[in-house]
């Protein structure tokens, strides 16, 4: 059995893997490069599909725009979201990532020499429940089974303790390509226990790429260029463009966007100046989250041991300038900032190898050395989002949100709550909730369970819901007639986001199908 760690991130992905030496260790792709470009281009080939995977596609992005699919990570969870081909061909996000998955899993056994079947993938803390279920579904349509779903702060934490024997109170400031976390963690030895995380899954290195965009885009309609009527071609050189101009302004104090533009030629410059005055709203949308993550735990800037940076995008100078100001600290990237995710994925895939070598699952290897590197490893992690179910308010008779367990609870995690029928019935319906709000407008509805309560019940009667979260963040609920004390019914989230058994048969063999370069 091999189990591999994998980063799927919304701009790049990586794979690592714990040798047998007990180090973790990223695998080179099929190209030679430590990480592969979250992109898939759609080929057609005869009117067949052969998506090509990584540099080649971003490198054809300006010539084939509409054939492109990026930043797919934004997507997952959203049912409603279809990419169709040129074949007239549909794909989900869970599809299209599990096109990118499974060529990271290719990539993975020409580097290992073996068939790769298992894998911890790695999320933002902030995932909910639909986003960690369509990735851990995209998984298994790659043709992996999913031991495990991590946290992607817990991720960079773990690689960072198998590199320092640093103890102390730890935050971890993840501005990736598409998703920000900022997570609190307390490091004592071999104990990882996060205290609190918060973020955004839709502020990212994409964002800052926008504000050069429409600077760019600004310009050329100084220069009387209808921006509207732009060629998608043009569009797609002038996103590539404002990522490289981003990216050089980490370095330089100035940089120049080259473009011909209806056969005139057009130079932008940008200074860091003006970059870090369009950044400034967003650089402050993450320190707000952050702080609101210290204060949540009675934690100041100055109580901070470490500042692990993670994710591409805190290369940009204003975000390190940013963080040194707040806490009066020079902050080192001890940790190669594109390499920690995975780096941690494969220590918790050595965790995983060895608890089911105690299991004794069937081929099942495991080293000395891997089980002396992570047999002493514990991880406290907490839920990112609150869970409860609808109820109605005694008082006013309206719905609201009855939350059951509450944001950043240690996981596992249980809770439940005594709750009465609203009239005489046989069966009450159990609405999952998932969210901080009171108002039943704000949160998410992860699902309705049907519980037949086996007779006919007198208004008042009392019920007990109780919800629970495994290690994994997948939900569970019960439901009890408190005064038969009886287990009514157990269930699982109906997820209406995610796909079916059916679908995902479907997806896979589809998928399977596919010729992916």
């Amino acid at each position: 059995m091999v189990i591999v760690g994998i980063d799927l991130g919304t701009t790049y992905s990586a794979v690592s893997y714990m040798y047998e030496d007990g180090k973790p260790r990223i695998l080179e792709n099929q190209d030679g490069e430590k990480t592969t470009p979250s992109v898939v281009m759609f080929q057609n080939f005869g009117g067949d599909d052969e998506p090509l995977v990584g540099t080649q596609a971003k490198q054809q992005a300006k010539l084939m725009p509409e054939d492109l699919v990026q930043y797919i990570k934004r997507f997952m969870g959203d049912p409603s979201w279809k990419f169709d081909s040129s074949t007239g061909k549909s794909y989900t996000p869970e599809e299209v990532s599990a096109i990118i998955l499974k060529r990271l899993k290719t990539g993975a056994e020409l580097a290992l020499g073996k068939e790769v079947t298992h894998a911890v993938i790695t999320v933002p803390a902030y995932f909910d429940d639909a986003r960690r279920t369509a990735t851990r579904n995209a998984g298994t349509i790659a043709g992996l089974e999913v031991v495990r779903v991590l946290n992607e702060p817990t991720a960079a934490a773990l690689a960072y303790g198998f590199s320092s024997d640093e103890n102390g109170i730890i935050l971890v400031y993840d501005l990736g390509g598409g998703t920000f976390d900022a997570t609190l963690m307390k490091k004592t030895d071999d104990n990882y226990e996060v205290i609190s995380t918060d973020g955004d899954r839709n502020l990212g290195g994409f964002d800052f790429d926008n504000l050069i965009i429409n600077y760019v885009y600004e310009h050329l309609s100084e220069q009387g260029i209808e921006t509207d009527d732009l060629s998608a071609e043009m569009e797609a050189e002038i996103r590539e463009k404002a990522e490289q101009a981003k990216r050089a302004l980490s370095s330089v104090d100035s940089t120049l966007i080259h473009l011909v533009v209806d056969k005139k030629p057009i130079r932008v410059e940008i200074t860091k100046e003006e970059f870090d005055q369009l950044a400034s709203s967003l650089v402050k949308r993450t320190i707000e989250i952050t702080e609101d993550v210290l204060d949540e735990s009675d934690v100041s800037w100055s109580d901070l041991d470490h500042i692990l940076m993670i994710g591409g995008s805190t290369r940009m100078r204003i975000i390190k300038e940013t963080l040194e100001e707040k806490s009066g600290k020079e902050l080192k990237y001890e940790i190669n900032p594109d390499e920690a995710v995975s780096l941690g994925a494969a220590v918790q895939a050595g965790i995983e190898l060895v608890r089911l070598s105690k299991e004794n699952a069937d081929g099942v290897e495991v080293s000395e050395e891997i089980i002396s590197s992570v047999e002493k490893v514990n991880i406290e992690d907490v839920t990112s989002q609150s869970l409860g179910t609808k109820a109605i308010d005694s008082n006013t008779d309206k719905e609201y949100n009855h939350i059951l367990i509450p944001r950043n609870s240690k996981i596992p995690a249980s809770g439940g709550s005594s709750f009465v029928t609203v009239g005489s019935t046989s069966r009450i319906s159990v609405v999952t909730t998932e969210g901080d709000e009171t108002d039943i407008k704000y949160v998410n509805i992860l699902g309705e369970t049907d519980v037949d309560l086996g007779r006919v019940v007198e208004k008042g009667h009392p019920i007990t819901i109780k919800l629970s979260y495994d290690i994994d963040q997948t939900i569970y609920g019960e439901v009890f007639d408190e005064e038969t004390d009886k287990l009514l019914k157990t269930f699982e989230i109906n997820r209406d986001n995610n796909m079916s058994a059916t679908q995902l048969k479907v997806a896979s063999k589809n998928i399977t199908d596919l010729k992916i370069n």
